[in-house]
């Protein structure tokens, strides 16, 4: 179902693969538009085992795609290294693919906020409780659940 990397020289390990879109700030989330065009944008996220977790806004065009088409790929870029005097470039990324789900019961929706509070706020745990708490009820929870994964890198 998913195509092989043509460049084997170029595939990353799917070992790095996994810990880059653990580590990674942000990804670029991509799925298929309501007008037939495709429809990308940077998101912050958690990956969490097996899925990845992303909190967005309870409504707007991101869920409307996605009620329509759940597959989505989500990518990731670590380093990267411009080689001006070469015209090359050296970089590392990853890319999940799978099935979005929309519809998660109040504790996974919890516990995602939490994962996202420990991964990018781990010194304000307390204060981001009080925020989950304030925000939750406007605040939509999304879950990747990954069935593929590949990563690419060019090393310089």
């Amino acid at each position: 179902m998913f195509r092989e990397i043509r460049r084997k020289d170029r595939v990353l390990d799917n070992e790095l693969a996994i810990r880059l879109l653990e580590e990674s700030e942000y990804g670029f989330l991509a799925m298929s538009g309501t007008n037939g065009y495709g429809y990308g944008i940077p998101i912050n996220y958690v990956k969490d085992g097996n899925s990845i977790y992303f909190h967005c806004a309870p409504e707007g065009y991101k869920l409307e795609c996605l009620r329509e088409n759940p597959k989505v790929s989500f990518t990731v870029v670590g380093a990267t290294q411009v080689v001006p005097g070469n015209f090359t470039t050296g970089y590392e990324s990853a890319i999940a693919f799978g099935e979005m789900c929309l519809d998660l019961s109040e504790d996974e929706r919890r516990y995602a906020l939490r994962l996202l509070v420990n991964k990018y706020s781990p010194e304000f745990k307390e204060i981001g409780e009080k925020y989950i708490e304030k925000s939750f009820y406007r605040t939509h929870i999304l879950r990747l659940d990954i069935v593929h994964i590949a990563g690419k890198c060019k090393r310089l």
